[in-house]
């Protein structure tokens, strides 16, 4: 049986996640009287019952009084899941978020690459799962806040398998009207991809050189390499079955050639702050898949190396040591 479609009128929505993403879509939908409640850990839980969720940044200075729930203490199914978590999470937060998923909930993930697909499929069958694609720059300060980077944020949800769907359109209604863009789109996956290679392309080029896509291309020779990595990226991907159409991929040129531009990417700020990465959801799933459908991506490979050595070095510091006494 077909889920059934959500309307405006009903319309819970669970955010698995507050972080800089998940906090920012699921406040701005709680600011507009949305039903919204966040499963969050324990920790940012209690930072959020005392402090209220606050977004800043491009026009925003918001405190939101956030509804939050622990994964034990989720009682029933909600009829909109919003998956924010980090691909490095996603295993631990499908346990969690497992009993608010009932028959007709959707689930709507936000995070990067595409394996994950595969993953919420197998869990919650793939007539629950729409794919989705969210942009917005979005970062999280050291107290909580949210900061919005740029101006601009835009999701867009679609079935995995076809056009728009009576299902589609209602979760478009429901998170419609809340400070960001909704589009449906009919053939999600193409867009996923799309995505995909934006994000690989400006990670690597910013984590490879340590610097913005400005610095990069200011520097000699530097304007020559966004494009070689981009090139590489738009390869795999038509291997894939899902081409860039040229005035993406000439967009996308553009950006990475800007030597006014202060653009960074979420891997090189886990880099510079000297966290762990989504290097093997961004850049090691697709070399791999890049292997797999025999095509070069050498540029790629550098950045993902470098990467993966920085991801050693975490996973093998010793934890932050307590005062003294």
């Amino acid at each position: 049986m077909d889920p059934q479609p959500i309307t405006p009128a009903r319309g819970s929505i669970l955010v698995v996640g507050a972080g800089a993403t998940g906090g920012f879509f699921g406040a701005l939908l709680a600011k507009r009287g949305r039903d919204v409640t966040f499963l969050v850990r324990p920790p940012r839980a209690a930072t959020l019952r005392q402090h209220g969720l606050r977004v800043t940044g491009q026009g925003h200075d918001d405190v939101i009084d956030a509804e939050v729930v622990a994964s034990q203490d989720l009682t029933g199914p909600f009829d909109l899941v919003l998956l924010s978590v980090k691909a490095t999470g996603l295993v631990a937060a499908l346990g969690d978020l497992a009993p608010a998923v009932g028959p007709d909930t959707a689930v709507v993930p936000f995070l990067n690459g595409l394996d994950h697909m595969r993953v919420l499929n197998e869990r919650f069958g793939p007539q629950r799962v729409l794919g989705g694609v969210i942009v917005v720059a979005t970062t999280l300060a050291a107290d909580g806040t949210i900061v919005q980077l740029a101006p601009g944020a835009s999701l867009t949800i679609g079935e995995q398998d076809g056009p728009p769907t009576a299902r589609t359109e209602g979760i478009a209604a429901l998170v419609s009207d809340a400070g960001f863009t909704v589009d449906v789109s009919g053939d999600i996956v193409s867009a996923m991809w799309r995505k995909w290679v934006f994000i690989a392309s400006i990670g690597a080029l910013t984590c490879l050189f340590r610097g913005t896509i400005g610095e990069v291309a200011a520097a000699p020779g530097g304007s020559e390499v966004g494009p070689a990595i981009l090139a590489e990226a738009v390869s795999v991907a038509a291997a894939a079955g899902h081409p860039l159409p040229p005035p993406d991929r000439d967009g996308l040129i553009r950006l990475l050639t800007d030597p006014g531009s202060a653009m960074t990417s979420s891997l090189y700020r886990d880099l510079q702050a000297g966290r762990g990465t989504e290097v093997e959801q961004i850049l090691g799933d697709l070399i791999r898949r890049a292997r797999a459908l025999g095509v070069a991506t050498p540029v790629l490979d550098l950045a993902t190396l470098a990467l993966r050595v920085h991801q050693r070095r975490v996973n093998n510091s010793p934890p932050p040591q307590g005062p003294a006494g």
